[in-house]
């Protein structure tokens, strides 16, 4: 899909990449990482000529950038950046449609691509004649994204696109974009700093220092073998522990033995189904299979009466979280089972601790 063959840029006197070679596989997501100025971004920008190479060549599906018009490069390449760059006079609208218009796509077709684009990144309809100012760090992000994905390209650029978001929904955006990533399926290199969320989205992580591609490998073999001491610090002590981010939540997801329920079912009905179940808690579903709450039959340690609570904001794991993530959530609030969601809040399954230790002992060796 793209191949970069021993590319090399010079910034005056200095060599901001090195003799960089490696093969990007169709439908894959491949991770640029190493420390500030190493040139990632660099590289990233050669891509799609926003900055050129002096050596080397670039060729995607088997044709040089340097053969194809720059601004049709471009156009059929998605690029986002960390300050996101939303037109502040636009619409949301207008700014997902603005390669499309460029394009000379009818009306009604863009119409209905910014329709499906805002349901693909979980935003209504309503946002669509807001402005980017009304939004927040991350809705702005989920625009962003919707924008570079408006004209349909096989190639997602991406520099940073979440160092901006505060680390809760940094977090929550990244599980979005994995869960967006197996939808689509595009081609996609991503540039970051942070060496776990590098693990966390990752297909191939190509590592680079000074210029020079030190090790490009699945993530998995990466964490098993890195090539030297510059990796091995790079991915720190723990990376035994960062292993388990390469499983995720819904690889994990139990499918039956436990209760559900319409949120239109009168409590006394679903209290039945409980005791006749023998379990202690009962999910809510609404619409759409949304997860609408749950119901809890418990008893009170001194009077051993049952009580039975109705729960209306649920903690959930997402569909996406790896089964790091998932383990500290169940820690931190002492639950043994949690709800799973997609990114459309439909509800899954559930997931279990116990399930988690036992892989939890299996990737660190814990007897």
């Amino acid at each position: 899909m793209i191949e970069l063959t021993n590319v090399t840029k010079y910034f005056g006197n200095k060599t901001a990449v090195n003799d960089f070679s490696l093969h990007i596989e169709k439908g894959s997501l491949t991770i640029f990482i190493g420390p500030s100025g190493c040139g990632k971004t660099t590289t990233l920008r050669m891509i799609n000529r926003l900055t050129t190479f002096d050596k080397g060549n670039i060729v995607i599906n088997g044709t040089s950038v340097n053969d194809i018009d720059p601004v049709e490069l471009r156009r059929n390449i998605g690029y986002v950046i960390q300050e996101i760059g939303l037109f502040p006079h636009f619409t949301v609208f207008e700014n997902i449609a603005i390669v499309p218009r460029l394009l000379k796509w009818e009306q009604q077709r863009i119409k209905k691509r910014v329709e499906e684009l805002l349901e693909l990144v979980t935003l209504d309809q309503s946002f669509a004649q807001k402005y980017p100012l009304q939004l927040s760090g991350g809705e702005r992000q989920r625009v962003g994204l919707a924008r570079a994905l408006a004209a349909e390209p096989e190639i997602l650029l991406m520099d940073e696109p979440f160092g901006a978001i505060d680390p809760i929904n940094r977090l929550k955006l990244q599980d979005s974009f994995l869960e967006i990533q197996e939808e689509i399926k595009k081609t996609i290199v991503f540039v970051t700093h942070d060496i776990n969320e590098a693990i966390k989205l990752g297909d191939k992580i190509a590592i680079i220092d000074k210029g020079n591609l030190i090790q490009y490998d699945d993530v998995s073999q990466i964490l098993s073998n890195p090539a030297n001491e510059f990796v091995e610090n790079l991915l720190g002590q723990d990376r035994n522990i960062k292993a388990l981010s390469l499983e995720k939540a819904k690889d994990y997801v139990i499918k039956d033995g436990f209760v559900i329920a319409l949120e239109s079912e009168p409590p006394e009905n679903i209290k039945k189904k409980l005791e006749d179940n023998n379990v202690k808690i009962a999910y809510i579903l609404g619409k759409n299979n949304h997860l609408q709450g749950r119901f809890v039959l418990e008893k009170e340690t001194e009077t051993k009466k049952q009580k039975f609570i109705h729960d209306t904001e649920p903690w959930i794991i997402e569909r996406q979280n790896n089964i790091k993530e998932a383990l500290s959530k169940m820690l931190e609030i002492g639950e043994k089972q949690l709800p799973v969601v997609n990114r459309k809040k439909e509800f899954v399954g559930i997931i279990r601790l116990n399930n988690i230790f036992e892989e939890v002992n299996k990737k660190t060796n814990i007897s």
